[in-house]
């Protein structure tokens, strides 16, 4: 930083190092300089909603074990608001949080705010990026080759690995036919220690006597709370699973709820993971001649790709982004069984596997997020506000940043097609080609009117039939409407999901 013409008080009041409050999101070595750090556990976080048991115990337990880290440079304060401890004009730095709601909090105590960290493009730099885009929608795909051409990440030259910039195609096998699992390995589980006792003794407490509200199971820990434990993590996902994380990325199956996925995404919104460096430790393996190109593009756009991604559509979009945009009109309240994760009276086989999933591990895959999860809200016209929080508050990775775009834009079509350019809506013929799920299901994905009438199928031509008014603009939803119109039984189909009570 230049100084010149800074007072002598100014100059050395940046030479002395503050205290840094570390938030939850910043519990990483990439978040702490040396100095001395601030941490504060607030009750607070965990009473505004009803929020997964499973992600309260790792958020306490990811902030009292970097507590317990950093030892005596860290002052650990469990209190039951943040004011209690950082008051207005507090002598603190803070790293630019991850929440519009954070933000405002330390910018009106007067904290020194540091740039943002933990993604591989700046805010500075995807602004500059959006600032060239000349009117045009900010796609997914174009950032994406951008950021790659900037890095060199999975670059020859000015060209992308192995002639193509994205492997797609190649990632969207359907599970092995008769197979209950994809066969590979247990994933490297956490071992709990003393602290998460304490953490679930402390959940005991406070759900006893009213302080929080807490769905789903709770133990064991499956996802990692240290930075050493996210190291780990990432070594046995390439060891044992990144070979077969392209190919059956987009796959489902009942009996395997990891499949060949990372189980990184929690250990990375915590900032226990620098992601450039996950990336290019995946990256190497492809070089070494180790892992497939298509398995670790994929796994490279995921990270650098849709998560900075989401992660800056978050700041530029705005505050109001998440409340403001109802384009297709949904009203519906979310039922009992996604509230209470309860999937005892859900009769359909998909539904039921991705609920139950949820309520034992607080995870689930994206292909099961957007298409069961997210397809079947936006089937029904789940109010995407509430839906969008209960995400945040039922995933052990769901933060304030990740589900807007996700949700509002990408699942939920709510945003009238900023971040997506149609409703990712499909009848029960997807899910029976990416799953096992349809097999000995009490409804037939191939049916839409009757007693096994697939919920999915039919609803599918009931939703459009009800939103047909709001895209029968969108030039990309001509051919499903037209296949609408020509449907003789419409009438029958949506009168029978009107009233339908066994889903």
């Amino acid at each position: 930083m230049d100084t010149i013409g800074r007072s002598a008080a100014e100059r050395d009041d940046e030479a002395t190092p503050r205290r840094r409050w570390i938030l939850t999101g910043q519990l990483g070595p990439a978040f702490d300089d040396g100095g001395p750090t601030l941490l504060i556990e607030s009750k607070s976080t965990f009473n505004k909603r009803p929020m997964h048991r499973a992600k309260a115990h790792l958020f306490l337990s990811a902030i009292r074990h970097r507590a317990a880290e950093l030892g005596e440079r860290a002052e650990f304060h469990q209190v039951d608001r943040y004011e209690e401890v950082v008051e207005v004009g507090a002598d603190l730095e803070v790293i630019d949080p991850p929440s519009w709601t954070a933000r405002r909090f330390v910018r009106e105590r007067g904290l020194r705010v540091l740039p943002s960290r933990g993604f591989v493009t700046s805010e500075p730099d995807f602004a500059a990026w959006a600032s060239t885009r000349d009117g045009k929608r900010l796609l997914l795909e174009d950032f994406y080759r951008t950021v790659r051409e900037r890095t060199g990440i999975l670059m020859r030259g000015d060209q992308p690995e192995g002639g193509r910039w994205n492997y797609d195609h190649d990632n969207r096998n359907p599970p092995p036919k008769g197979a209950a699992r994809l066969g590979l390995p247990e994933p490297l589980w956490p071992e709990e220690d003393d602290i998460d006792a304490e953490v679930r003794e402390d959940l005991d407490r406070w759900q006893r006597d009213g302080l929080v509200q807490l769905v789903g199971d709770d133990g064991p820990r499956r996802f990692a709370a240290t930075a050493a434990e996210a190291e780990a993590a990432l070594a046995d996902f390439i060891e044992t699973r990144l070979g077969d994380f392209g190919p059956f990325e987009d796959a489902m199956l009942g009996g395997d709820w990891t499949m060949a996925h990372s189980l990184l995404s929690a250990p990375l919104n915590l900032g226990l993971l620098d992601p450039r460096d996950a990336v290019e430790t995946v990256v190497a393996e492809y070089h070494a001649g180790r892992a497939p190109l298509s398995s670790v593009e994929g796994f490279t756009r995921q990270i650098i790709g849709w998560r900075d991604y989401v992660w800056h559509l978050y700041w530029h979009l705005g505050e109001p982004y998440r409340t403001s945009h109802n384009a297709l009109g949904a009203h519906e309240p979310l039922p009992r069984q996604f509230r209470e994760l309860d999937a005892t009276a859900i009769q359909s086989n998909c539904l039921r596997e991705t609920i139950d999933g949820m309520r034992r591990h607080g995870w689930a895959h994206h292909i099961q997020r957007l298409m069961v999860l997210g397809n079947w809200a936006l089937q029904h016209g789940y109010d995407p506000v509430a839906l969008n929080d209960w995400f945040i508050d039922m995933f052990v990775d769901g933060t304030p940043w990740v589900m807007p775009a996700n949700v509002i834009g990408m699942s939920q079509h709510a945003d009238g097609g900023i971040v997506a350019t149609k409703p990712y809506a499909s009848g029960g013929a997807y899910i029976d080609k990416m799953s096992d799920y349809c097999g000995g299901c009490v409804f037939n994905p191939k049916v839409r009117l009757g007693e096994d009438a697939c919920p999915f199928t039919a609803g599918y031509w009931a939703f459009l039939d009800r939103v047909e008014p709001r895209i029968r603009q969108n030039t990309r939803m001509a051919q499903p409407l037209a296949g609408m119109r020509r449907l003789s039984d419409l009438r029958a189909v949506v009168d029978q999901e009107r009233i339908r009570e066994q889903w």
